[in-house]
């Protein structure tokens, strides 16, 4: 089991399986994107199964989330699905993705045992799509949505991040748009995770603004706070029902008291919150042949250090040495 000194167990791990990513979003990462990690310091296949497998049988996790960088852009990511599918027991897995390789492989993802997904898309305007992302690819993202749903990996979350004066009033058209193509849309707000320390509290929108902008056309109402459990996300019954929306309020509403995560680097380090400063290697450990309970006892030992919060909500709160990219989202 994975418990820290405040009781919270870890039953959620998100694994990096890249750093690399083919768009350039401005809350993450500069325009020249960023130097990337040389292919030794990444986990191989083999390293990252072995690992994620030691969390399953040995630690108590339930759930795998594969995130990046792009994880779509790691060429075993298939086998990697299927092989963690075959443990005992087998945990839910899922897939946080930028969507443009999504078209591609949905329909294999799917049959190797992933259950769901989330994409992100912060609009739904080719000219704000391409000054985000520095990118021309909403037309593909559009239809890696399109192949998700086709192949069953529901429910289809959506993850949108506004910001102001480019996608900020954007809100309600989003979810009129996820309401019709049966997405499940989640607001998420502006984190400091970007690269350049861009990154400002003043002038962030926050889920207040958010919510004020739904209501503007939409009629929420909160749902019952104990469906909530540990995920982020609080939901809201979108006109009666059955459609909801969530906002996650990482920086003006944390909810680090009920957190159940735990996230393994694309290069094999323990963080214990996204926002940690601090890392735990496991990757020395598996390559200096260290055998499986004494690996799972170095992740324990990480765990139980885990702070009682992010720290985001403190005005003089400093971003973490690697970006997102680096870290999984």
């Amino acid at each position: 089991m994975l418990i820290d000194t405040y009781g919270r167990v870890a039953t959620d791990l998100r694994v990096s399986l890249t750093d690399r990513c083919n768009l350039r979003c401005t809350y993450c990462m500069p325009e020249e994107g960023l130097q990337w990690l040389a292919k030794p310091d990444l986990l191989t296949d083999d390293e990252i199964v072995r690992l994620i497998e030691i969390a399953v049988t040995r630690l108590g996790i339930t759930e795998v989330r594969f995130t990046g960088g792009e994880p779509l852009l790691r060429p075993g990511i298939v086998g990697i699905v299927d092989r963690v599918a075959r443990l005992t027991p087998r945990p839910q897995m899922s897939l946080t993705t930028n969507g443009i390789g999504l078209k591609r492989t949905a329909a294999s993802l799917k049959a190797a045992g992933l259950d769901r997904v989330n994409v992100s898309l912060d609009t739904l305007r080719p000219d704000v799509f391409k000054a985000l992302t520095r990118r021309d690819r909403l037309a593909d993202v559009l239809a890696g949505l399109t192949a998700a749903h086709a192949a069953d990996l529901t429910p289809v979350k959506v993850n949108t991040v506004l910001m102001p004066g480019l996608n900020g009033d954007e809100a309600p058209d989003l979810l009129a748009w996820a309401i019709d193509g049966g997405y499940e849309l989640r607001f998420i707000e502006q984190m400091p995770l970007d690269a350049q320390h861009g990154w400002k509290r003043d002038g962030m929108i926050t889920a207040g603004d958010i919510l004020a902008s739904l209501r503007t056309r939409f009629t929420l109402t909160p749902e019952d706070s104990a469906a909530r459990g540990s995920a982020p996300a609080e939901r809201w019954i979108v006109d009666g029902g059955p459609h909801r929306v969530g906002v996650i309020a990482s920086v003006t509403r944390p909810f680090c008291a009920a957190c159940d995560r735990t996230r393994l680097t694309a290069d094999g380090q323990v963080r214990t919150c996204l926002f940690a400063r601090e890392e735990t290697d496991l990757r020395a450990a598996l390559r200096e042949g260290a055998g499986d309970e004494a690996i799972a006892r170095i992740w324990k030992l990480a765990m139980w250090g885990k702070k009682a919060g992010s720290g985001l909500d403190d005005p003089s709160f400093l971003q973490p040495d690697r970006p997102m990219s680096a870290i999984g989202g």
